[in-house]
């Protein structure tokens, strides 16, 4: 699907968050070109601390199976691609080349509170524009939490600064094991013009 013809229906009105999956595989090539549009999406001073593992293999559902609460297992189990969203707490030491007219770096360097706000706000948003790209690619989403966050980073980010934000089935969705769409708030209820 080419990028450039996506609607705002296919984003966001007509789009629906998956609860299972048709048996369609997503070729390696459209998580690279996945990644090559959601990385373009804006963070606070270029941080992209996101980090992102596509689970397919069988070897990984198995461990990502063992992490999540059972409402969602099946969900992972169906859809042939599973991203877990990380969130890198070392993002700063990328910053000298992500950002680098400036010693943004030392703005983190040192101060565990603000690079835990930043990794999980810019994170959150990096995981968004994922779930924009797929729709826009074509592909179908699930994002949620339910998991256990602790054997989540053991079993998917041991040994690095990375930490799980949250997770997101890709795929052709199943029409069939959708639910009624949810309301949502109206302008009224959820903004204020000040």
């Amino acid at each position: 699907m080419n990028p450039t013809t996506v609607t705002t229906a296919q984003l966001f009105t007509e789009a629906r968050t998956q609860n299972g999956y048709l048996a369609q595989p997503v070729p390696d090539e459209r998580l690279r070109e996945l990644f090559e549009l959601l990385k373009w999406g804006p963070t606070s001073a270029n941080s992209s601390p996101a980090r992102f593992v596509f689970v397919r293999s069988a070897e990984a559902r198995a461990r990502l199976l063992d992490c999540m609460s059972p409402g969602n297992q099946q969900k992972v189990r169906e859809a042939p691609v599973t991203v877990i969203i990380g969130m890198d707490m070392a993002f700063h030491e990328q910053l000298p080349k992500l950002f680098p007219h400036t010693d943004a770096r030392s703005w983190f360097a040192g101060k565990p509170e603000l690079i835990a706000t930043t990794a999980m706000r810019n994170s959150s948003l990096q995981g968004g524009y994922l779930i924009l790209a797929a729709r826009a690619l074509g592909l179908d989403c699930g994002p949620m939490s339910g998991f256990d966050a602790e054997k989540m980073d053991a079993a998917f980010w041991a040994g690095t600064p990375v930490r799980t934000n949250f997770v997101c089935t890709l795929g052709t969705g199943d029409p069939t094991k959708l639910m009624p769409r949810s309301p949502r708030l109206s302008f009224d209820e959820a903004c204020r013009l000040a």
